[in-house]
């Protein structure tokens, strides 16, 4: 048996019907060779192939009236391919629109827990000839490094490669073992938590100090309120948007900059765009959270190694080269604040999450709607994952795309997330449709807030 660590756990607590902590993207195919047919069922036979060299995706949940501690994994002695590998044919005419409502319906279905938590869609009919893959896994299970590593195991650099050799799972449990060493862990607890004591006062006094000398990220409870913040509801939309890599890298060069601050640039500027446009615009920098991988960092045991950076995407400024440079230094700011911090202060305290605490006050602040009566805490969720820079083949078939789809929280109803592969910057937005039904246009206005940095870009480069 695996046990869940207490971050892992508490995605699985704080999930409600409105609000399933599912992580999805979509991958979309295209068949190479006369000789290949990328129908389901070839691409069902190349998964089965590579299921036995990726544990993670054979183990399910297990828990115990007895347990006191977090749930553990434990190996599915039954599982069933049929149970997460599913086809469905778009309706005509089967265009972008219709590939994006296919995933944000299947983004809000709850996964069942008693089986493992993934499930794979097979979107066939689509009319560029392509064929669109939606992939969906708990957040319990992945984070965005993970995820993109289960990903990198799915695929190869070369089409006909073989797949990776059987690998053992997490095993089974018995539950008196379960009970015993949940016991231990319980009876622990209130030492670890003097343990981590000195470190949260230290970093809440240096938060004040960093804050009084202008070398701090934003805290949270002071973003602005706009469209994006409420309780949300049981419905999703869903956009992409493809852009070119080396438009990115060119503004990079051109100004001194990271990727990441190009990337957080151009979609605050797209925010803005289409703010603007509806007049719902605050004066006031919307204010994103960045998870910040911690895989490198962290001893800690479970899935998800990551911290939290609060950053300000200047969408107050109003020039789109003012507004990067802003984004650069500030990001530097918020990067130096959060690892002082440190790399497991937010996995230490989720040791303590409390399964019937943290679902009951989570159902309660959906249902009496406080995410619109108290000050918002960020904006939204903004996330970079670099991907391989080579051509790559799924299950035997090019990717030429590949849309990652973060979940949207309470209070929190965008997320944006980037993947670069291949020369390619691949755009995933998903929302709450009742909050955002128009999300294309936002998807659409990251083309035009890169064009505005790539002239900018360009200009510059020939001035010097």
């Amino acid at each position: 048996m695996e046990r869940l660590s207490g971050l892992d756990a508490s995605f699985l607590y704080l999930e409600t019907p409105e609000q399933p902590l599912n992580v999805c993207g979509l991958i979309e195919l295209e068949a190479v060779g006369d000789d290949v047919d990328y129908d389901a069922d070839a691409l069902k036979v190349e998964l089965l192939r590579r299921l036995e060299g990726i544990p993670t995706l054979r183990k399910k949940l297990h828990d115990s009236v007895f347990n006191l501690d977090h749930p553990v994994w434990v190996e599915d002695e039954n599982f069933d391919i049929d149970k997460h590998f599913y086809r469905m044919t778009l309706p005509a005419p089967a265009g972008k629109d219709e590939v994006a409502a296919a995933c944000a319906h299947f983004s809000v279905q709850p996964l069942d827990r008693s089986r493992p938590l993934w499930e794979m869609w097979v979107l066939e009919g689509a009319k560029n000839g392509k064929t669109p893959i939606f992939l969906k896994m708990h957040h319990s299970t992945v984070d965005g490094i993970s995820a993109a590593n289960i990903i990198s195991l799915l695929c190869s650099i070369d089409r006909d490669a073989e797949p990776l050799p059987p690998s053992p799972g997490v095993g089974s449990v018995n539950n008196f073992d379960l009970a015993v060493g949940s016991a231990v862990s319980f009876a622990s607890r209130p030492l670890q938590a003097l343990s981590i004591l000195p470190a949260t006062v230290r970093t809440l006094t240096g938060w004040i100090g960093r804050a009084r000398s202008g070398r701090a990220m934003p805290p949270p409870f002071v973003a602005p309120r706009t469209q994006f913040n409420g309780t949300l509801s049981r419905h999703r939309s869903v956009a992409f948007e493809q852009l070119k890599l080396s438009d990115v890298k060119e503004i990079k060069n051109a100004f001194d900059a990271k990727v990441n601050d190009v990337v957080l640039a151009m979609c605050a500027g797209a925010i803005r765009i289409y703010l603007e446009k509806s007049d719902g615009l605050p004066e006031d920098s919307l204010i994103a959270v960045v998870p910040v991988s911690v895989h490198e960092k962290s001893s800690r045991p479970g899935t998800n190694q990551v911290s939290a950076m609060f950053a300000s995407l200047a969408t107050d400024i109003d020039d789109p080269v003012e507004r990067l440079l802003a984004i650069s230094a500030s990001h530097e700011v918020g990067k130096e604040h959060n690892r002082e911090i440190g790399a497991t202060l937010l996995q230490d305290w989720a040791q303590f999450a409390s399964p019937a605490t943290f679902a009951a006050a989570m159902r309660a602040y959906a249902a009496l709607d406080l995410a619109q009566h108290h000050p918002v805490v960020h904006n939204l969720v903004m996330s970079n994952v670099p991907g391989p820079p080579m051509p790559l083949y799924f299950l035997g078939a090019k990717v030429t795309g590949m849309f990652p789809l973060g979940p949207i929280l309470h209070g929190a109803g965008l997320n944006i997330t980037v993947m670069s592969g291949d020369g390619r910057l691949d755009i995933g937005l998903i929302a709450d449709r009742e909050q955002t039904p128009d999300l294309d246009r936002l998807a659409d206005a990251m083309g035009e807030s890169l064009a505005e940095l790539l002239e900018a870009a360009q200009t510059r480069t020939k001035e010097s």
